[in-house]
């Protein structure tokens, strides 16, 4: 699977590109949700795990940007993040297309999960 990180930690990123690349998946990432815009319109993932809390341009911005061009749901967005984002904000997103939601920190095997539930 081809997966698209977008998250403003390196260190996180380069956690996901080893544990990724492990399972058997192609992982590149930026650090940055304005990079990550581009790199959604551009190229074809299968995946994109999106980090809610960025500065800048955050992942509500990149949701909403995707929403305003009116293709959120095009895409398998499994939001990542430490925020705590509400069981209803949840039911929202996933109304408007999100596949899952992972919390930080990360467990690997609900990432394998929220992936896996990707290509079932």
């Amino acid at each position: 699977m081809k997966i698209l990180g977008i998250d403003d930690n390196v260190d996180i990123t380069e956690l996901l590109s080893m544990t990724l690349s492990v399972m058997g998946h192609e992982f590149s990432f930026v650090n940055s949700g304005k990079e990550g815009i581009e790199l959604i319109a551009e190229k074809k993932h299968d995946a994109v795990l999106l980090d809610l809390a960025m500065p800048e341009f955050s992942g509500f911005d990149v949701l909403r940007e995707l929403e305003t061009r009116g293709n959120l749901s095009d895409y398998n967005i499994i939001l990542f993040t430490a925020s705590s984002v509400s069981d209803s904000e949840i039911n929202e997103f996933i109304a408007k297309g999100i596949r899952g939601i992972i919390r930080k920190p990360i467990e690997v095997d609900e990432l394998e999960k929220q992936i896996s539930k990707l290509v079932s």
